[in-house]
């Protein structure tokens, strides 16, 4: 019983952290793989951002209410995310 205790968890671990990269895969390619980057040169640096900042920005450009330059584009990427993976990230990235 223990062993298939630990072999569920294990499996929802590595399912997690593979949705955790697979919602992440696409913000690398503009923002940096340690989001060091401004995208394209007119976005705000994530990893200087506060997690709540993260958060608040990334709902916003999912719900339309938020972004300038980049809206129509983010907005693309962000409403791809379910509001635990926008926590996800803003937790692992943000100040």
């Amino acid at each position: 019983m223990k062993k298939t205790i630990k072999i569920i968890a294990l499996g929802s671990l590595l399912t997690s952290s593979v949705a955790f990269a697979a919602g992440t895969a696409a913000c690398i390619g503009c923002h940096g793989a340690n989001f060091e980057k401004a995208a394209l040169g007119k976005s705000k640096i994530v990893k200087d951002m506060s997690k709540a900042e993260i958060e608040t920005d990334l709902k916003g450009y999912k719900d339309g209410s938020y972004g300038g330059a980049m809206k129509g584009v983010m907005k693309g990427f962000a409403s791809k995310l379910s509001d635990e993976e926008i926590k996800a990230i803003a937790e692992e990235f943000g100040k």
